[in-house]
């Protein structure tokens, strides 16, 4: 079991210990590829952790984007967070329904807001109803609560310092998408995408940072698998995915690592894969 740390990843028994806690707030932030067939906010409905509120990824992100849920403007999220009733002096706990999976990316937006009090639950929902903990299907009662933010410019990239970062190599630009569509030898599950990966990028598919019931592996079996895939963790890092959801698990990784020069790659492989006039590389 990992260590809790309610700046990066907390267990089941520490959330559960510390649920009824007045500063404390729990985030549903469930999301699925649209290929799935699930609905993450009927599911948070019918049954969710007690007094956790739905984050809805596609909703909460910068509508002006033709990307898919880029990170909200600052207004928009300070917004949105006030009316859940989440704001200053709260400990966050985020899940998702699938273990590991779309929490981070949520994880990852607050923390490019500024706000570290934020935590993944490791295992997730899956985790939390197979130990037979107490779920709700009632929304909590929300009161706004003030918020302040300070966007934290440097944990996100944008297309132009990804190529200059491909193109000069000082950076680690770190793909947590599938080897299979690392290497171009898969479809992307959205349209008109090209195949394959960033120049010079390296491949570390998510599932590799986690275990069977979708916790995410110890430090020490973290750090081989960034060495294992090639990774030089001294350099500063890039991550990135298809639609940067799962590169925020590879960023959540790196935080338990102790790695703090590390930055999100918003557009991701949505964007990369779209541009004919940046260069692709396979196999």
């Amino acid at each position: 079991m990992a260590q809790d740390d309610p700046r990066t990843l907390v267990s089941t028994d520490w959330l559960e210990a510390h649920l009824k806690d007045p500063d404390l707030r729990v985030i549903d932030a469930s999301w699925y590829l649209p290929d799935s067939g699930r609905d993450p906010r009927a599911e948070y409905m019918a049954a969710h952790i007690p007094g956790a509120r739905f984050f809805d990824i596609d909703d909460i992100s910068d509508q002006r984007s033709d990307l898919p849920h880029m990170a909200p403007p600052p207004e928009k999220f300070i917004s949105r967070m006030r009316a859940m009733g989440i704001g200053d002096g709260h400990q966050i706990v985020v899940y998702d329904g699938s273990g590991l999976f779309s929490a981070a990316r949520v994880w990852w937006t607050f923390r490019l807001m500024g706000k570290t009090d934020i935590a993944v639950l490791d295992g997730g929902f899956p985790k939390w109803q197979a130990e037979g903990r107490p779920v709700e299907d009632m929304p909590p009662v929300l009161r706004d609560r003030h918020i302040t933010v300070s966007r934290q410019a440097h944990l996100v990239r944008d297309v132009t310092q990804v190529a200059a970062a491909a193109k000069l190599c000082d950076h680690e630009i770190v793909d947590a998408r599938s080897a299979e569509r690392f290497r171009g030898e898969a479809p992307e599950p959205r349209p008109g995408l090209r195949s394959g990966h960033i120049p010079n990028s390296k491949n570390l598919p998510y599932t590799r940072l986690l275990n069977a019931d979708k916790t995410m592996k110890s430090v020490s079996d973290l750090r081989t698998a960034f060495e294992e895939a090639g990774v030089d963790l001294r350099k500063p890092a890039i991550t990135t995915c298809g639609s940067g959801v799962t590169a925020a698990i590879l960023s959540l990784a790196m935080e338990r690592l102790g790695k703090v020069d590390h930055s999100l790659y918003d557009g991701s492989w949505s964007e990369w894969g779209m541009y004919g006039d940046l260069k692709v590389s396979k196999g």
